[in-house]
């Protein structure tokens, strides 16, 4: 069984980011697994190790800075990975999802696929159902619970006011993991160690001779204005109106 994870280098949600110019922001921040990704790569890895047969291979389209990223999922167990290497800070889904299938095409086709439903980053929800397209495979995301059964996947996934539905997926496909799928290991330093020695593959995205036809473009960036603290509004019910409208008129603006 071979079982690819897509993963994203992104900047930690803890992170404070600085923005230098209008597409640009300093880059010397703490980079990490994107954390809906490591719901995929626990679920690939403790199928993998239910079963006893499979190899795991995690696929990353980012910088060479990605390799640390890499290297810490297969602490957790990844076999091998592949860093598709690009400078470009803000690659499109449309071309993230084109790098991956030409690289999975060229490894050999998968038996399954895991990855995050969004990345924290650019949270644009759509690498997923791209890399679906480009591969011919069913996609299903937001998966809370995962199991498989011959050549079918059982998957549990959460829909709009927090109901649930079970689908039932014919593999090979694509399965967009969140969080309550798993609760994702931490590396012990053996594994560490070990991950130091496994194989990590280069290949230049510009190699892949892939045209970007999105026409999406990054074309200003800028924080996110910091909120005030909470006001209460005390008063008879026309006294706390009156306030209510000059404080959103006046203060936010919004009316």
């Amino acid at each position: 069984m071979r079982i690819y994870v897509c993963i994203k280098h992104v900047p930690d949600t803890a992170a404070n980011i600085h923005i230098v110019s209008d597409t640009e922001y300093d880059r010397q921040v703490k980079y990490v697994v994107n954390p809906y990704d490591e719901y995929g790569v626990e679920e690939a890895v403790a199928l993998v190790e239910k079963t006893g047969d499979g190899e795991i291979i995690a696929l990353c389209v980012g910088n060479e800075t990605a390799v640390n990223t890499l290297k810490s999922v297969m602490a957790m167990g990844v076999h091998r990975s592949i860093l598709v290497q690009t400078d470009d800070q803000f690659p499109s889904s449309h071309l993230i999802a084109k790098a991956l299938a030409k690289t999975i095409k060229a490894e050999g086709l998968a038996d399954l696929i895991f990855m995050g439903k969004q990345s924290v980053d650019s949270e644009g929800m759509q690498t997923p159902y791209r890399l679906g397209v480009e591969l011919g495979l069913p996609v299903v995301t937001a998966v809370v619970d995962f199991s498989l059964q011959g050549s079918t996947a059982i998957v549990q996934r959460e829909i709009d006011g927090g109901a649930r539905e079970t689908l039932a997926v014919r593999t090979p496909c694509i399965i967009g993991a969140t969080k309550g799928l798993n609760e994702p290991r931490y590396p012990k330093l053996p594994d560490i160690l070990k991950a130091k020695k496994k194989q990590i593959k280069t290949i230049e995205l510009s190699s892949l001779d892939i045209e970007d036809t999105a026409g999406c473009r990054i074309k200003r960036l800028e924080p996110v204005q910091e909120r005030s603290n909470a006001r209460i509004l005390t008063g008879t019910t026309g006294e706390i109106v009156t306030e209510l409208v000059k404080i959103l008129r006046e203060d936010e603006k919004v009316i």
